[in-house]
Parts: structure tokens; sequence; C-alpha cells
């Protein structure tokens, strides 16, 4: 069942403080951040072997970019997640797969006002038909090449992530060195 806008969420994260140290304070979705609180968002980039990106289109109902496609899994993590389980349990619910990050680490993290948002970018080769799409959340998705995924940021259709151009590129490197496909 949907929550309706403006309704209250169960869903509790757990705060940081600016240094990423958990507070052991917790945090109920949808109220206000307080001075000095933080928490934690994952996104989830998978590529296949083709070099393509899996994207996922979010439900016309959703809060927050409604009827966009976005990047293949992300969410806020919950009370108890660590970045790595959040990522895992996001692919999991949104997209119906099982993933197994313990040998990943995420690519990078962009700080924001209200916490830290961590990317990881993976290369797994998923059929579409397994997909388990969340029917609250996701509405489709696809595979898309660099130029399919550029063509889409400027018709205004994918979120406007200011980082979209360097995601094909950031699959090839390790640390800041930049190495062949």
């Amino acid at each position: 069942m949907n929550k309706q806008i403006g309704e209250k969420s169960d869903e509790l994260w757990d705060l940081y403080d600016r240094d990423r140290n958990l507070t052991g304070r917790t945090h109920r979705r949808g109220d206000p951040l307080g001075e000095d609180e933080y928490h934690l968002v994952v996104h989830v980039c998978i590529f296949n072997d083709k070099g393509e990106l899996l994207i996922q289109k979010r439900q016309p109902w959703k809060t927050g970019w409604p009827d966009m496609w976005d990047l293949s899994v992300g969410g806020s993590a919950t009370v108890g997640d660590d970045s790595r389980r959040a990522a895992q349990r996001e692919a999991l619910e949104e997209l119906g797969v099982k993933l197994d990050l313990s040998h990943e680490y995420p690519k990078f993290t962009i700080n924001f006002d209200g916490g830290f948002d961590d990317y990881w970018i993976i290369t797994r080769n998923i059929e579409l038909s397994e997909l388990s799409l969340q029917y609250e959340e996701v509405a489709d998705a696809k595979w898309v090449s660099r130029e399919e995924l550029s063509d889409m940021a400027e018709k205004g259709e994918f979120i406007p992530y200011y980082f979209l151009s360097m995601l094909f590129d950031l699959k090839y490197t390790e640390g800041a060195i930049k190495f062949n496909s």
C-alpha cells in the first residue's frame, strides 16, 4: 500500500555526525533533520560487460522526480545498515536482484546538507527478464549506452545528476587512476 503524500513514514534511519560517526540516535523519515544530524544514502550503478548502464524509471506517484529515469538503485540506509548492506538491500527491494558486494567498495561519496551519498559502481550481467520491479517505486528498467543516457539527460527524461557524463568513465577507474576498458 502506498503512503499518501505528507504521511509520516515508519522508516527509521541511523543518525551520524558531520564526520560520519554514528551518534546512537535514530531519525524517522519525513521528519526534518536537526542541526548537525546526517543520514546515509546509497546509489548502485550496475553496468554490464557491454558497457551499458542499468537504469530504472520512477513511478509517477513517487515523491521527488516522479516518472523520471534514475540510476540502477537508490535509497536511504535504514537503522543497522552500513553502506554495503543498504546497497544490497535496495537492489533486492527495487529490482529483485541479490548482490554480493562483500569485495566491493563505494566508488565515490557526495556529501550534501543532510548527509552522505555513497555511489557503488559495479559490473553484473543481469537479464531484464530476471528483474522483479518493486511496484511502489519502479515502473520500468532498461540497459542504456553512454549515448542513450546523454540523449535522455538532454531531453530532461533523466534525473539531472551533475556527474552523469562521468559515470561511464568512473566505471574504469582504480582510485583516481583511469585504466583502459
